[in-house]
């Protein structure tokens, strides 16, 4: 049996061919673009670290390639080989001299890629999400995605952080009975869960800081743009904390996701055309305001909310927009908010909450609390929430038994991912969105 040669030119992503300059080098990936102009071709290829112009003269190659070349379809997959020129012209400042093409499946002309140049609308495009994901715009999404979230365990790797995932099938509610998912667990009922917040303190019991990172899930019936049926959510808890630490906690990293993406992703944000300039501002220390002082802000800027209220998405917004960089505001009226949060001792009828709402009005991002550590009290606002404390007498034991003052917070990753990249709507910083709406594909 005669083994297939190996072929000595190496495959080199697009993305660093210009480390290859003058070199003869391999890519695979797929069409982009086609453009002719008279004796030249121009194929444009993508592989999902960039693009790449080619360029075919028609003297310098064979009948059959420059026919091949000119055959070629969007999205047709491919392997080509050629030497690596500089040109600053191009895509990525380097194009390649093609003498050798392998098509490896040509789109057929009769059974065209759907999404073509041409505007299409976004109902269109949600349908054909699977293959919107190739355009550049959405493949840069989705690298800023990537970098947040690695910047986000790097950070709680570096702070001595232990990743203790919670469960996603959960026996009762953590947010609220209103936006739960119910699915059938055998012979009995669960639900997708809201939060794995619960579970991180039973860990942080254990570790002293811990942090869950993964899906979550909220049966809201929401059309906002800031809003999905199904997100992911990082959620750190730190055993003997109080409200201070926590928000010096929560602003150290986001302002680290910022700089990671700063630091990696220059080129997306200019695919996604997003000045970076505000982005440059964020820099500690993030601004603290009050609940009173929040409400007396938006008030004065139109708002008709009372005390009591939660901030809706406008009121988020008038209050962004006054700040340069993400602003916490602290001690929400305990009303408003989840039955495990801690009182203010000073004061009880506000919790020891904080929401940091992220500039040019883009809303909350970070939600947390110090949380109740008192048996008793917790008991308490079980019962006030209306919500059978057998359902939740394992997180009662966490009080029975060492209880400590601690706390912690969620950062919903697309909320950030949306805000970095500038987009109008939160659908486009997850792969495949689910919302009220929509669960195909």
């Amino acid at each position: 049996m005669t083994e297939t040669p190996i072929d000595p030119v190496p495959v080199v992503e697009i993305a660093r061919l210009g480390q290859h300059i003058g070199e003869e080098v391999r890519i695979q990936g797929w069409v982009y673009n086609l453009r002719e102009s008279g004796k030249l071709l121009f194929p444009l290829f993508r592989d999902g670290t960039g693009l790449l112009q080619a360029v075919v003269f028609q003297k310098n190659v064979s009948p059959e390639l420059f026919a091949q070349v000119r055959s070629l379809t969007q999205e047709s997959s491919i392997h080509a080989r050629g030497v690596v020129r500089a040109d600053q012209r191009a895509p990525g400042g380097v194009e390649l001299d093609l003498h050798v093409l392998t098509v490896l499946q040509l789109v057929p002309a009769s059974d065209p890629y759907p999404i073509s140049p041409k505007e299409h609308g976004i109902d269109f495009l949600m349908d054909h999400r699977h293959l919107w994901l190739r355009s550049q715009r959405q493949a840069a999404i989705l690298r800023v995605r990537h970098q947040v979230i690695r910047a986000v365990r790097d950070f709680f790797d570096n702070e001595g952080y232990v990743l203790a995932d919670a469960p996603i099938l959960t026996p009762a509610a953590c947010e609220g009975t209103s936006t739960l998912f119910e699915v059938q667990y055998f012979d009995d009922k669960a639900f997708l869960t809201q939060s794995g917040q619960l579970y991180a303190e039973a860990a942080a019991m254990a570790l002293g800081k811990t942090y869950c990172f993964g899906p979550t899930f909220r049966a809201e019936k929401s059309k906002t743009r800031r809003h999905l049926t199904e997100f992911w959510m990082v959620e750190p808890e730190t055993a003997f904390a109080q409200l201070d630490d926590i928000m010096h906690l929560a602003e150290k990293l986001v302002t680290a996701v910022v700089a990671r993406v700063l630091e990696h992703c220059r080129n997306e944000l200019k695919t996604l055309e997003r000045n970076p300039a505000p982005l440059e501002a964020i820099q500690l220390p993030f601004p603290r305001i009050s609940y009173d002082e929040a409400l007396s802000r938006i008030q004065t800027a139109g708002s008709e909310m009372k005390w009591g209220d939660d901030l809706g998405g406008g009121d988020e917004t008038l209050l962004s927009k006054q700040f340069d960089r993400p602003v916490m505001v602290h001690r929400y009226p305990a009303s408003a908010k989840a039955f495990y949060m801690q009182p203010d001792p000073e004061r009880p009828e506000v919790a020891l909450c904080v929401d940091m709402l992220a500039p040019e009005g883009y809303g909350e991002i970070v939600g947390g609390s110090q949380r109740i550590h008192d048996l008793n009290l917790l008991r308490q606002r079980l019962e006030e929430h209306h919500l059978a404390e057998a359902d939740f007498r394992w997180y009662l034991d966490l009080r029975r038994w060492g209880s400590v003052p601690h706390g912690g917070f969620g950062m919903g990753i697309e909320r950030v991912v949306a805000w970095i990249c500038g987009l109008e709507h939160i659908r486009e910083t997850i792969p495949f969105p689910r919302t009220i709406y929509r669960i195909f594909p």
